[in-house]
């Protein structure tokens, strides 16, 4: 029985091994750019020369929903995607590439070639759009327009290319996402409607876990931070035929038709770190909170990058700690300089901050004059 339950824990553990490698090898990733290297966005894709192939989306994962083509054709049309991040800002990058055997853009309606995106920063999935309000008197309402429409979830609606209209339709009562400073975007080709051709397309989005029809004095932008995930899909409309009633192809990304309403039917994006060629080999870096203005207490985060053996901190007052992550309580108001020194195998780094670190205790006696 032992052996036979081993045997059972054993088969249990490889198939379990064998379902988290599937999970890592299906992972979408969005990739880290250093913050000396953000992406212009002119249409020019040289900035994503550095981005690795494993970071690009393409033909492999689309599906036509309208059950026209059993799979893409790259002679017909053929997608690059890639998804770009910076750590400390609120933004998506994106680079789409793509070429089209028949560009269908001379029209200014939705009749129009259309990289359709849906982004959830902070998964908080559910429907987004009016037609799929939970409440069932509120359903295709001008309440759910206004008040639930990406709100929580937004959908673009980029047109590829815009000629004579703004670059993206923002489906919702917020149409001031797609707006800088909140938005941009930038197209590289050399077609006309009606031919083929490759198209370069350059933007950024901002992601919100509240935007609302009254503008961004209410917005809450979506917190991104390395290691999480975020809800985001897209799909590609294809018309090949400008008198057409349908498009040739709804080539969605997600297993289910209704993403483009619905953010519980979106994909895992994580927000990668820096890939190991583009990170330093040691930099101090650290933060601080103070933790009780009247006792002039604050605490010290290292988040210093490389391999550390050795830590010393400056506190400004004559003090010093070479403890990670150390507690400091300053005996007097002030102003400090507050230094941190580490050391490892591959050298030594210092980071100094002037007077970020400012204290004023209510205990203290105020000085006449």
């Amino acid at each position: 029985m032992k052996l036979k339950i081993s045997l059972f824990l054993a088969s249990a553990m490889v198939i379990f091994s064998g379902l988290l490698s599937a999970q890592e090898d299906n992972q979408f990733k969005i990739f880290q750019f250093p913050a000396d290297k953000i992406p212009r966005v002119d249409g020019d894709p040289g900035d994503w020369d550095i981005v690795p192939e494993s970071y690009i989306t393409g033909n492999e994962v689309l599906k036509d929903d309208n059950k026209r083509h059993a799979s893409a054709d790259p002679g017909n049309l053929e997608v690059k995607v890639r998804v770009g991040w910076v750590k400390g800002m609120n933004r998506l990058w994106f680079l789409y590439e793509a070429y089209d055997d028949y560009w269908d853009f001379s029209r200014t309606d939705l009749h129009h070639d259309i990289f359709e995106i849906v982004v959830d920063g902070d998964q908080s999935g559910g429907p987004l759009i009016e037609q799929f309000h939970p409440h069932p008197l509120l359903k295709n309402s001008w309440e759910a327009y206004f008040n639930f429409h990406g709100v929580h979830a937004q959908n673009y609606h980029i047109y590829t290319p815009a000629e004579g209209q703004d670059w993206c339709l923002a489906w919702g009562s917020q149409p001031w996402i797609k707006e800088l400073p909140w938005a941009n975007a930038a197209y590289s080709y050399d077609f006309r409607p009606g031919e083929a051709g490759k198209l370069t397309l350059e933007f950024w989005i901002t992601p919100f876990d509240y935007a609302g029809p009254e503008g961004p004095e209410r917005a809450v932008e979506s917190v991104l931070k390395e290691g999480r995930d975020i809800g985001l899909c897209w799909a590609i409309i294809d018309f090949d035929d400008v008198k057409a009633r349908g498009n040739n192809g709804f080539w969605n990304m997600s297993d289910e038709h209704t993403m483009y309403g619905n953010a519980s039917y979106l994909k895992d994006f994580r927000l990668m770190p820096l890939e190991k060629d583009l990170q330093k080999k040691i930099d101090a870096r650290w933060s601080f909170t103070v933790i009780d203005m009247d006792r002039r207490l604050v605490a010290f985060k290292d988040e210093s990058v490389g391999e550390i053996s050795s830590w010393k901190w400056e506190f400004g007052d004559g003090t010093t700690s070479d403890e990670q992550h150390p507690l400091h309580t300053y005996q007097r108001s002030g102003r400090y300089i507050v230094t941190l020194h580490i050391e490892g195998p591959e050298g030594k780094s210092r980071r100094a901050k002037v007077w970020d670190v400012a204290i004023k205790s209510s205990l203290d006696k105020v000085k006449s004059n």
